[in-house]
């Protein structure tokens, strides 16, 4: 090795160690995970099947962090596909590298591995992670994601006495291979056969005090449906909602759409003995419904029916409990400062994009639509490909930022917005099913939902003063929803369809936000263990 090729190796080395000490403060703590995916055999629904396990678990095992914790999570594959993981909401500040989706990493191939390094930087909260790839995560491969407060923080609302944390999903008796081979045949999916919660159908049980307060993390881990959640005879406070603290409003039952999480606290007042736990379907025909048990700790009295009832197809219902949803101006978050003082409704908006989802027959087969634009992951990331100028790749042309007439195509849609632009989306849904979107890198003010199709004049009713900051969003059949955001996160980042089906039949996209400083300040190197796939090589020094 020559002395130049020594010291341009020094470089790059000493430019990534720069990276990572100005990303993680040395006083943070790590925390390390080494995760085996294999293939397992369960019964969720009462007959054995496949499914994807991670360190033999299902579903996988829970991370339990702090604020800025740094995570480190060393993954192998022993699957026989490539495979992936992505972390539901943590906004990886300065590091898309690490996002866990094919634009941003090639895949862990089969008996390799690859280890994640990021940081729960800022945020608090209820998350999740799953798999990113293929249709993997309708066979397993999630699990859960909380984030507590440093001791230092305040926290605005009685300290629990302890958590429960509750994923629940839609799950089908078909592999993930099955319903992968039904879509790439072009035909849709059906309704799911069953609901878990934490991978049970039934039978659940989760004890408490008489007297005492506990949190329950709940968490919609599904891959096509909405749920409403609610817990029999008693009252559910949210008190926050995927790293946002809410006024804390009072419910009987909470929908909870595909990729979404809340946390509410529940007093364990009534009298002891044993109560449902339920999860419902919501614009099902039929409506699937599994239940669990709050057990009060010398409980001798099983759970009695009639469960409680939840709303169905009710969309005006949902619609308006989500407009109660809102931010608690004077908490704070995982910050000190208040979480009403960024004053979001005062800033004008940059840049408008009007996303309409949308199905279509291309080359004779089922294909989901964004403004026409039936998503294709290229061999090469996208991240990559950008980092290293590398053409041919993607463009920023094949996607229009509002709907236009035309036949529908396949593409690699990527929108370039710049670092710190205050960008307005605009989620129109034509159809008569519910949607649900997720953006990586952010979180994003949910600013107003209505009915039909969606003008500037709609504007007037925006909720500019305590609209809740949330990852996805849920926009109702024949409806519309609108969020602002201000992108101060670069990279590149994932714009998707939570429902599976949807996202692995092409209905995402990636928003590139960027500016043409190269700066440590604003973005980190790639990891010295990045993969390279495709048309990205391994630089050589």
């Amino acid at each position: 090795m020559t002395k130049q090729t020594n010291l341009l190796l020094v470089g790059f080395l000493s430019a990534y160690c720069f990276s990572s000490v100005f990303m993680v403060n040395a006083e943070d703590p790590y925390l390390f995970f080494t995760w085996t995916v294999t293939y397992g055999t369960r019964s969720p629904l009462g007959v054995p099947q496949q499914v994807i396990l991670i360190n033999g678990q299902f579903p996988g095992p829970a991370i339990e962090g702090e604020t800025n914790n740094n995570i480190v999570v060393n993954v192998i594959n022993k699957l026989d596909e490539p495979f992936l993981i992505t972390w539901n909401g943590i906004k990886q500040r300065k590091m898309s590298w690490q996002d866990g989706v094919l634009g941003t990493n090639c895949p862990i191939q089969p008996n390799s591995n690859w280890t994640y390094h990021f940081q729960l930087k800022d945020q608090i909260g209820t998350y999740t992670y799953f798999a990113s790839t293929s249709m993997h995560r309708a066979s397993g491969a999630f699990g859960a994601l909380n984030v507590n407060q440093r001791s230092v923080i305040f926290v605005p609302y009685p300290k629990p006495d302890a958590d429960f944390t509750l994923l629940v999903s839609d799950w089908y008796k078909m592999g993930h291979k099955e319903l992968r081979r039904r879509l790439d045949s072009g035909r849709a999916l059906p309704l799911p056969d069953g609901l878990l919660i934490n991978g049970a159908s039934r039978g659940l049980v989760f004890t408490g005090q008489h007297g005492k307060i506990y949190r329950f993390r709940v968490s919609n881990v599904g891959i096509s449906t909405s749920i409403n959640f609610r817990i029999q005879g008693h009252m559910m406070t949210l008190v926050e909602v995927e790293g946002s603290h809410t006024l804390q409003e009072v419910y009987e039952s909470l929908d909870i759409h595909v990729g979404q999480s809340v946390t509410v606290l529940v007093t364990l007042k009534a009298p002891v003995k044993d109560y449902f736990i339920v999860a419902s379907t919501r614009f099902t025909k039929p409506v699937l419904t599994t239940t669990g048990i709050l057990s009060y700790q010398g409980s001798k009295i099983r759970p009695s029916h009639p469960l409680p009832m939840g709303p169905t197809y009710h969309i005006h219902w949902s619609m308006k409990q989500a407009r109660t949803i809102r931010l608690n101006l004077t908490a704070n978050a995982a910050r000190p400062n208040p979480q009403g003082s960024f004053h979001y409704g005062t800033i004008p908006i940059n840049r408008t994009f009007v996303l309409a989802n949308g199905r279509a027959r291309i080359n004779g087969k089922l294909r989901y639509t964004v403004n026409r634009v039936s998503y294709v992951n290229p061999a090469t990331p996208l991240k990559l490909a950008d980092w290293f100028n590398i053409p041919g790749v993607f463009n920023f042309k094949t996607i229009m930022n509002i709907p236009t007439p035309g036949p529908s195509i396949l593409g690699t849609s990527v929108f370039d917005v710049a670092l710190h632009e205050y960008v307005e989306f605009v989620f129109q849904n034509n159809e008569r099913s519910i949607q649900s979107w997720h953006l990586d890198g952010t979180s994003a003010y949910v600013v107003g939902y209505g009915s039909g199709t969606w003008n500037i004049a709609k504007r007037r009713g925006y909720n500019l003063i305590d609209a809740v900051t949330r990852h996805t969003f849920q926009v109702y059949p024949m409806s519309w929803t609108s969020i602002l955001v201000s992108l101060d996160n670069k990279g590149m980042w994932n714009l998707r369809s939570q429902i599976w089906s949807r996202r692995y039949l092409g209905q995402e996209l990636y928003v590139r936000v960027w500016n043409d400083e190269k700066s440590l300040y604003t973005e980190s190197e790639p990891p010295v263990n990045a993969l390279f796939c495709g048309k990205a090589k391994r630089p050589r020094f």
